[in-house]
């Protein structure tokens, strides 16, 4: 039996991990939260499920996968045989995610390449949905493949497989400039961002706490879900990860370590993007409010690119601002990528790891290819929801299960504590077997009784089903005919 490739030093592995953990959403989600839910007393129940949902999950992945000392499918299937599939669910809800991300790092691409002339002009909406995307008038009117995203994506592509062709050793030489880099061009824009007229108004819009915003279940649901997705928690990612790590090495202080500077990342991301938008605020006179309320895909390329615009030495700070976004994605999107590769490694050890990760690459590159269509951006949209909001919901309401009433959470624990500094007491049992359940079904409910009351976005229903229903129903059908039919 081979001996299972390690981690070059922990700092590597927390490198790794955080890595995975901060990527766009970072930037482009929990800033529009915080403003949107109370500013900054959002911060309250965030920071409590940060530590009732997001560091017990991740806990209990890093100490699966150290313990078992395989992937996501191997170590559930350790519990036991028919636990398998709960493994598998996760690999393949992160492989349809990672299809569709590096599109939008495809599109990083291009915007770091028109960055340095502001190629986007005044209009930057037209440009984006017009010009980069050409979008097509509705989901079911596909039009063609845009060469531009296509081309972009193989390069995507390219920069994943050599992240990861070697296994860790790669994935270790690649985080420890991916990791770093972006939180160094996030503090070169933030100095930027608050040496800018107006950019004090929009800090104050970001933290201004409005505490009746608490007595809202949705502000406590919208911080819910920001925690749960933005750890890679039901990736599989994290148990990949902590099973290149030595058996004896520490659990809990790792987790923690990675939960906080994820979060601190994602708090200091929100002085970044409202120093810039006060700033647009005051020069072109649209409220922030307006434009606060746009989030994702929007921020990134339509309101901030008109923001870096009006600055002084606009093409320098573009450029860095799209690098960032690069590098942030490219640590999540090749996470995702070493998670399924780690599964196929670990059922067929023979055969060579460049060859597994260029497989799972051609493979991911292949299922991408719809989304660079000019209807692309519909079915990006309709997929995430459904992947994110119900697919990686339900592996983590499994993982939770199988580890919390099947394995034995006291066994976990007991292990836990034998490896690490920081020991953790029996309110991580009732936070595994209980609180996180309750906060899972929560959010799975809330969304299915939202998305029955009006359709996702306005879509179509024959679009909900063959892009959302039927993707999701696909992944849980394998991942319960394998378990089922496996028998070894």
């Amino acid at each position: 039996m081979k001996q299972r490739e390690r981690w070059s030093s922990k700092l590597i592995f927390i490198f790794a991990a955080i890595g995975s953990a901060v990527g766009l959403g970072n930037i482009w989600r929990f800033p529009y939260l915080a403003a949107k839910y109370g500013g900054g007393a959002f911060l309250i129940p965030y920071v409590i499920m940060l530590l009732v949902l997001g560091v017990p999950l991740l806990i209990m992945e890093f100490a699966i996968g150290q313990k078992m000392q395989l992937g996501a499918v191997g170590s559930f299937k350790k519990i036991k045989r028919k636990l398998s599939g709960i493994g598998l669910g996760a690999v393949l809800c992160g492989f349809v995610v990672v299809s569709y991300y590096t599109v939008v790092m495809a599109w990083c691409l291009i915007y770091f390449i028109y960055s340095f002339t502001l190629k986007w002009g005044a209009s930057t909406k037209d440009f984006f949905f017009n010009d980069v995307l050409h979008i097509s008038k509705g989901v079911g009117d596909i039009g063609f493949i845009s060469v531009e995203i296509i081309f972009a994506l193989v390069v995507v592509w390219t920069l994943i497989y050599f992240s990861v062709w070697k296994g860790v050793k790669s994935v270790g030489k690649v985080v420890m400039v991916t990791m770093p880099l972006p939180i160094i061009l996030l503090i070169i824009l933030f100095i930027r961002g608050i040496t800018l007229p107006g950019a004090m108004e929009g800090i104050v819009f970001y933290l201004k706490p409005n505490f009746a915003a608490l007595l809202d279940i949705e502000v406590w649901s919208a911080a819910m879900s920001q925690i749960f997705f933005t750890l890679s928690l039901a990736f599989g990612i994290m148990i990949a990860y902590a099973s290149y790590q030595h058996e004896s090495s520490d659990i809990a202080k790792t987790a923690i370590i990675t939960s906080l500077v994820n979060s601190g990342i994602s708090i200091f991301a929100g002085f970044v993007v409202f120093s810039t938008l006060g700033y647009m605020a005051s020069t072109s006179g649209v409220p922030i409010a307006e434009l606060a309320k746009e989030s994702g895909p929007s921020l990134a390329f339509i309101v901030f690119p008109k923001a870096l615009s009006l600055i002084p030495f606009a093409p320098f700070f573009a450029v860095a601002f799209f690098v960032m976004l690069i590098t942030l994605g490219i640590d999540s999107a090749f996470s995702l990528v070493e998670a399924a590769s780690t599964v196929i490694y670990d059922k067929y050890p023979h055969v060579r790891k460049q060859d597994i990760s260029l497989y799972v690459c051609v493979f991911g590159f292949a299922c991408g290819i719809l989304f660079t269509t000019f209807a692309g951006l519909y079915y990006l949209d309709i997929t995430d929801h459904f992947i994110t909001n119900y697919g990686l919901v339900i592996v983590g309401l499994l993982e939770v299960w199988a580890v919390g009433w099947l394995y034995g959470v006291d066994k976990l624990r007991n292990y836990i504590n034998q490896v690490s500094d920081v020991k953790i007491g029996k309110w991580w049992n009732v936070a595994i077997k209980y609180i996180i359940p309750v906060c899972l079904v929560i959010l799975l409910i809330g969304t299915f009784l939202k998305d029955i009351r009006t359709p996702y976005e306005g879509y179509p229903q024959w679009a909900l089903f063959c892009f959302g229903w039927l993707i999701l129903g696909g992944v849980l059908l394998i991942s319960y005919l394998f378990a089922h039919f496996s028998n070894e």
